[in-house]
């Protein structure tokens, strides 16, 4: 008889996570539960609206699911790897003025690199998430592929465009062709202890989304005032600190115009906030570091693809045309709204996730 394939599970504590557990039980695998234990918070943890990585709750309802299903439960401790490639990327972007998305270098780091390389230390064959995205080996092009989700309105294809051949080829994602009211339906039948559990929400290591407060607290320092400027550099009023504001934001400028203005650009630097219209901050094309390619190899060629530049924003027809040093331009077909700089381009032929990078600048 053949000997049941080993899988870790990282479960955070919620719904989607340990249901993810439960149907890979139920398809045969021999499954391990494994929360990350990623940051120390107990000025916040008092706090309504706190979300996971400080929660003894969460790393509670893991370990209840886990008993539930009968699984073995561990805990991995990466505070020190979090803090380092999770949090300082955080703040340090913040800082340099561009909008970062620590979800995905979480991923990139932690759930994907650090918790593989566990895994397979312990000799495990695979890892799992409660990732709503699918993944399929293409045997014509030899290559695993990555796709969305079968409920478009769960999709969390956006934060894994970074993933590699050899993680694909060792990752399991149970909820791709299931709902969240059908992974709730299962939760519920299976007696899970957060079948009800509220979605989390937000920055797990920042309180209630104040992402400011954070920084201050964290590296110590306070922001001082800057000024506005129009898009031709002139002074036109004072902001509170670049740092408190974010590419495409109208509201809390503390200002009123004849005509909506929105903040089209920063300048750590100088310590400035660019305001303009909206047709101002409008964007032909943007230049992507660091990317990574799923669907082919780096084309060689200029390819026609869908692109988002925000998790919750409408792909955008554009052309893809890959440079050198893991470098790529897209160029859109029509010209769309406020890109932020950090942010994470996602490329898409269809349901298929191309790839991706980091956006690092903007051409309008």
């Amino acid at each position: 008889m053949e000997a049941k394939k080993k899988v870790m599970v990282g479960m955070s504590g919620g719904v989607d996570s340990s249901t993810a557990a439960a149907l890979l039980i139920d398809e045969g695998y021999e499954v391990y539960g494994a929360t990350l234990k990623l940051w120390d918070s107990p000025n916040d943890c008092d706090k309504p609206m706190t979300r996971t990585c400080c929660s003894l709750e969460d790393v509670e309802d893991a370990r209840a699911s886990a008993f539930k299903l009968g699984i073995p439960f561990y805990v991995l401790n990466m505070k020190q790897l979090f803090e380092e490639k999770v949090v300082n990327y955080f703040v340090d972007s913040y800082l340099g003025g561009i909008t970062p998305n620590p979800c995905i270098a979480c991923n990139r780091y932690i759930k994907f690199e650090a918790m593989l390389n566990k895994a397979r230390a312990l000799g495990m064959d695979y890892i799992a998430t409660g990732h709503y995205a699918r993944i399929e080996y293409n045997e014509k092009s030899d290559r695993y592929i990555l796709k969305k989700a079968k409920d478009l309105s769960k999709d969390q294809s956006y934060v894994l465009y970074m993933l590699t051949q050899d993680q694909l080829k060792r990752l399991l994602l149970p909820l791709g062709e299931y709902s969240k009211a059908e992974v709730r339906a299962i939760a519920e039948k299976k007696d899970l202890v957060n079948a009800k559990k509220p979605d989390s929400q937000d920055i797990c290591f920042v309180a209630n989304g104040k992402y400011t407060d954070f920084i201050k607290k964290y590296r110590g320092i306070d922001f001082p005032e800057g000024v506005y400027l129009d898009k031709k550099g002139n002074v036109i009023g004072k902001n509170k600190g670049m740092i408190n504001y974010t590419i495409g934001q109208r509201k809390g400028l503390g200002m009123s115009f004849s005509e909506p203005k929105y903040v089209i650009s920063k300048d750590s630097k100088n310590n400035t906030v660019t305001l303009g219209s909206k047709v101002e901050g409008m964007v032909n094309s943007l230049i992507a570091e660091d990317m990574n390619y799923i669907l082919y190899e780096k084309p060689r060629e200029e390819k026609a693809v869908m692109a988002r530049t925000r998790y919750s924003q409408k792909e955008a027809p554009a052309k893809l045309i890959a440079l050198e040093n893991d470098r790529a331009k897209i160029v859109f077909d029509t010209p769309i709204a406020f890109v932020a700089p950090g942010q994470s381009v996602v490329l898409y032929e269809g349901d298929l996730v191309v790839g991706g990078g980091i956006i690092s600048e903007t051409q309008s």
